[in-house]
């Protein structure tokens, strides 16, 4: 391919570290077209991180991108940047919005939720002790999925008849394959649940993160607090984030066990931790591949003499910087937990580093410590090859991972 025309993003992500590793040979920055949107795609983990905390870089499309209006009209992940939320705001909006969360996720509020994750974690491994030696089950269904899910519905309140719906409509989100009509009709659909949610909860408030954010909204008088569209694309936010991400670290978390198994003889015999499992696959695996949209507030002049117009769409190639070989050496691409420098941008940079990122860490580091101390001699049940991606370009999963969780004669 021409390096004058856009580079394709394929939305089935199909073959990604191909993508990332063409992406990369472009030169720090490159055009792309992703879904018929053409962008900026930055792959270079020095120049993106300084994209990332620059004031020239904004992520409030309404303010900073001149087709915001026709763009959410027709392009298939409008949401992602039409949400008013911590996600989509800029400057002092951002701080506003950052300043209310964030109490969800001190220190101190992730320390109390570790025994209830841990007790989460072991009634799903009880579960899976059932299943029979020999017999295929799936772990990303039996506990990728539910874990998130829990721990999330837990912190938010989300009833537990709702949490299915919020499922599917969170899959649909992240889906890059559905036409923009699919598209509209989920973020309706979402948005509809999420009200229902917020109205459910301003008839009988608990002690959970929609409550507060509930109270926060309609007690705040001098403009300081939420707007409504805020606090529901806030709670969007916070569902989305909590679930979807981190289903995939596990997913990929203990794929890479099953596949590499001198990693998990590290881990086995005390040479490693399993936070240093989490962070190598955060590095080499990130559950966010790409991440639209931020927008360039003026123009912005690039180290190879390119330059990003005012205006222009910029999308943060996390996965490819990830594997950058002039961050991590000539083995970039390869998993080591007992790599020294296990630095990424799984979670972002600067203002808009998740918040969540404590929280997702405990949650994989126990479903791997649980399950691999419970089922020893668990082993994939097909070809590592054989397991197709999640169809979308922004997150980095399996589309299932059968394992047997036992020998047939091990009982």
């Amino acid at each position: 391919m021409s390096l004058s025309l856009p580079f394709v993003i394929d939305p089935g992500g199909a073959d990604r570290h191909a993508e990332h590793r063409a992406l990369r040979a472009r030169g720090p920055a490159t055009r792309v077209d992703i879904l018929g949107l053409s962008a900026w795609a930055v792959s270079d983990p020095a120049l993106l991180k300084t994209l990332l905390t620059s004031p020239d870089v904004s992520k409030n499309g309404r303010a900073h991108y001149p087709a915001f209006e026709e763009t959410t009209r027709t392009w298939p992940l409008a949401l992602w940047i039409e949400v008013q939320s911590m996600l989509t705001a800029y400057g002092a909006d951002h701080r506003r919005l950052r300043r209310m969360v964030s109490p969800a996720f001190s220190a101190r509020r992730i320390a109390t939720l570790k025994p209830t994750v841990a007790a989460m974690v072991t009634e799903l491994i009880d579960d899976l002790a059932s299943v029979p030696a020999g017999q295929v089950v799936d772990l990303r269904e039996r506990l990728a999925y539910p874990l998130p899910i829990n721990v999330i519905g837990h912190l938010m309140g989300v009833p537990e008849d709702q949490r299915d719906d919020f499922r599917q409509l969170v899959d649909n989100v992240f889906d890059s394959t559905l036409t923009p009509e699919q598209a509209q009709a989920n973020t309706a659909r979402l948005f509809e649940t999420t009200d229902q949610l917020i109205a459910t909860k301003r008839r009988n408030p608990g002690d959970d993160m929609t409550s507060f954010l509930i109270a926060a909204r309609d007690e705040e008088a001098d403009g300081s607090g939420f707007t409504d569209a805020e606090l529901r694309d806030t709670l969007i936010l916070m569902i989305n984030a909590g679930y979807e991400t981190t289903v995939n670290v596990i997913d990929q978390a203990v794929f890479a066990m099953l596949t590499a198994p001198d990693q998990l003889h590290l881990v086995r015999t005390g040479q490693a931790a399993w936070e240093d499992v989490v962070e190598e696959t955060l590095r080499t695996e990130p559950a966010i591949t790409y991440l639209p949209m931020r927008f360039a507030v003026t123009d912005i002049d690039l180290p190879d003499g390119q330059t990003i117009s005012a205006g222009d769409p910029i999308l943060a190639a996390y996965a490819a910087a990830n594997r950058h070989p002039e961050w991590h050496g000539p083995d970039a691409d390869t998993f080591d937990v007992t790599r020294e420098v296990k630095d990424h941008l799984a979670f972002g940079y600067g203002v808009h580093f998740c918040l969540g990122a404590p929280l997702a860490r405990l949650e994989v580091a126990e479903a791997l410590r649980q399950l691999f101390e419970r089922f020893p001699a668990v082993s994939l049940a097909v070809p590592a090859d054989a397991l197709p991606p999640v169809p979308t370009l922004i997150s980095n999963g399996h589309q299932e991972l059968p394992v047997r969780l036992r020998a047939v004669d091990q009982r």
